[in-house]
This record gives structure tokens, C-alpha cells and sequence, in this order.
């Protein structure tokens, strides 16, 4: 029987790692994109920067045929992982990071989708977007990460409305995960740290398996489960903070 087949990008990442290896792990053929390899829990991998894809017309013509000449049996899921965080007050936030953060985290995933569509509705397959609880609840300095997310959460309700049964759209939206640059930033703060677990209703924050678990089960769920999100955030995102 053929390996069904899955596309991850960002997969060099603490996360797309996990991914890559969890479905690996589950029998799937994993094709991984990523500025530059390291990651070797993937059947295939193309090297893809992502703000090139979304403003330079022959780069991306170019980077979508690696990925259909690759996806040659067929595409059954997208998980669109990728993201980067640049963090600065609006005065300080330049246009050139601006738009990079939209692109990589936002126009990348309306153009993979948009051009690997055919495939996954050959498959009647689904896409999964890695969103963040910056989305819904967010920080000083976060506001270009904050609003791509958003989008990206915007994106997703409108896609699985209008594909509707052709392709499902869903998503998982993290809150603190323990990767290791969640870790290194607090390496000289270990109260800090420890405050972070206690801040959530279930005293830690989140893991990768987390992620993991929650992609693979939509990846096989049925047809019904079309514009969901999975809040993955120990019910942060629920509780009320009163300052003192």
C-alpha cells in the first residue's frame, strides 16, 4: 500500500522536527521545507526560504515545481509550521521585518495552499496551520508576529468555508512550548522559568508532543472536523489575570 504523504514546512525547527519524526513514526512518507537541512526524520527535502517564495516570481515558480515534482504520488496534508518572531516596539519595528513576518508567516501559507490545492483535493486531504495564542492574546513588541497570526487564524476559518468538503482546514494554536529556545532564554532566570510553569492552570508549560499528537490526529480525522482550532495552552487562554 502506498505511504500517504505529508508536507512540512519549517521542519528544521523544535517542532517541525517533532512533526517530522511523529509521522514518520505513524507510517507517512515526510517531506520536509526549511531555509537549510539538518533535519534527517524526512523521506525528501527541499530547501526553501519562504520570504523569497512570496516576493520573487521565478523563485517561487521554481520552489512550487521542486515541491509537485516531489509530491509526484500525491499531496494528502499540508502543515504549514513555519514562522519567524521579530520582536520590537512599532518604533523601532522596521518595514523590512514587517513584511518578512507576514510573509513567512502568512502569504506563504495562502500560496502553498493555493498552489498545492489540486493535489490535496485529489486527495481529499487537509491542511493544518500552526497558529500561535499570540493570535488572541499578545504582548507588547509582538505586533508584527501578532497580527500574521491572527491572519493566519482568519485564513483558516475562510478556506474551510470555502472548500468545504474538498479540502478540510483546520489549526493548533500553542501557547508556551518547552523547545530549546524557549529554554536558552531563560537559562540565567530559573525563577523566571519556573514562574512561567506556574503561570499555567496546569503548572507547566506545553511540549512538542503536544503538537504532535493534536496534527496527527487531524490529519485522519473525519470530514466533520473542518474550520477547528485546537487550543494547545494548559488553559492559559482562559484564565483571568487580575494585576495587584
Amino acid at each position: 500500500m502506498t505511504k500517504k504523504t505529508i508536507l512540512i514546512t519549517g521542519s528544521n525547527g523544535a517542532i517541525g522536527q517533532g512533526l517530522c519524526c511523529g509521522f514518520k513514526d505513524d507510517g507517512w512518507r515526510v517531506i520536509g521545507t526549511d531555509i537549510q537541512k539538518f533535519n534527517n526524520n524526512v523521506d525528501a527535502y527541499i530547501p526553501i526560504d519562504l520570504d523569497l517564495l512570496c516576493s520573487d516570481d521565478s523563485y517561487r515558480e521554481q520552489s512550487i515545481k521542486s515541491i509537485i515534482n516531489v509530491c509526484h504520488e500525491g499531496l494528502d496534508v499540508l502543515i504549514n509550521n513555519a514562522a519567524i518572531q521579530i520582536l520590537n516596539p512599532i518604533s523601532k519595528l522596521t518595514v523590512q521585518d514587517w513584511t518578512r513576518s507576514i510573509n513567512v508567516n502568512l502569504n506563504s501559507v495562502f500560496i502553498l495552499t493555493k498552489e498545492l490545492l489540486p493535489k490535496l483535493k485529489k486527495a481529499k486531504g487537509c491542511v493544518i496551520n500552526i497558529s500561535s495564542i499570540h493570535a488572541q492574546l499578545t504582548k507588547p513588541d509582538f505586533s508584527a508576529y501578532a497580527t500574521s497570526k491572527a491572519g493566519l487564524a482568519g485564513l483558516t476559518k475562510s478556506l474551510s468555508v470555502e472548500l468545504g468538503a474538498k479540502v478540510r482546514v483546520n489549526s493548533i494554536t500553542p501557547a508556551a512550548i518547552s523547545t530549546p529556545m524557549l529554554e536558552a532564554g531563560f537559562s540565567k532566570d530559573q525563577k523566571a522559568r519556573l514562574d512561567l510553569d506556574a503561570y499555567h492552570p496546569t503548572g507547566s508549560v506545553g511540549v512538542v508532543k503536544d503538537i504532535v499528537s493534536a496534527s496527527l490526529y487531524l490529519s485522519k480525522a473525519g470530514s466533520f472536523v473542518n474550520g477547528a482550532n485546537i487550543n494547545i495552552d494548559g488553559g492559559i487562554g482562559t484564565r483571568l489575570y487580575d494585576p495587584k
